[in-house]
């Protein structure tokens, strides 16, 4: 009897001596980190800016009247295509919602995109400038955004200030050459519409390629009597094509924490 209760002690320190080691020798359980955010760029907000870049005018000059006389159909006087720099501002408002992007935008620049032609109707050789010195943009916008990169389309009204002149190429008894002796200026509306490419690289910060093409109205442009020539009436044409790295400043919150 005695040894049976000493045989039964010793399976009870076996059985407690092993049950002690299985839960000693159980893993801890493994420490999970919590999901990273994600940052999320919003465009959502006012914004200002600056734009540099080179464009393009193409317009055509058609003789209408010549001292107050009708010239019915209009003679051609030629067309030229002027280029050159340009360079100045913007300013806007977008508001996101979910991946897209909506905006108004009033952007202005300095233009200097100058063509001339010879004309086709002179008697005496001479040359027509045309000249656009300024340049104004009234758009809505409509993207789609992933993450801060924005593709956008735009469109809306489009102004240019513009001025007109005619000039010998060589000199004669009447000018000097180059000197313009008759010249005329106007500004006038129309259309744009364009499209362009924009990288958040900062939290408020944002740089753009863009391009706008400017289809603009074909108003008669009077040109007054001069020391040497009679007043005479052009209808002029006019197309803009512009390029432009654009770089905004964003006011407002930058990104949005998101699991």
């Amino acid at each position: 009897m005695h040894r049976f209760a000493i045989f039964g002690l010793g399976l009870l320190s076996i059985v407690d001596v092993s049950g002690t080691a299985s839960a000693a020798d159980l893993a801890a359980r493994p420490y999970t980190k919590a999901p990273a955010l994600a940052s999320v760029y919003d465009w959502s907000g006012f914004y200002i800016g600056l734009n540099g870049g080179g464009g393009s005018a193409h317009g055509c000059w058609d003789l209408t009247s010549v001292a107050g006389v009708a010239i019915a159909p209009a003679a051609r006087e030629g067309c030229n295509t002027g280029t050159g720099a340009l360079a100045g501002g913007q300013i806007g408002y977008r508001w996101q919602s979910a991946n897209w992007v909506f905006g108004l935008e009033a952007q202005g620049d300095w233009a200097d995109l100058k063509g001339t032609n010879a004309s086709l109707t002179a008697l005496i050789p001479y040359n027509n400038q045309t000249k656009v010195d300024a340049i104004g943009l009234f758009t809505g916008q409509i993207g789609y955004a992933w993450n801060n990169v924005l593709l956008y389309l735009k469109g809306g009204a489009a102004v240019t200030d513009n001025k007109y002149s005619s000039y010998f190429p060589v000199g004669n008894i009447f000018a000097a050459a180059g000197v313009p002796w008759n010249s005329a200026s106007d500004t006038r509306w129309g259309g744009t519409v364009g499209a362009g490419l924009e990288f958040g690289f900062a939290p408020n910060w944002s740089v753009a390629l863009e391009y706008d093409h400017l289809f603009m109205d074909k108003p008669n442009v009077t040109f007054p009597i001069s020391t040497i020539a009679v007043g005479r009436t052009d209808n002029i044409s006019q197309n803009v094509d512009i390029g432009t790295i654009r770089l905004n400043y964003r006011f407002g919150g930058p990104v949005v924490a998101k699991y």
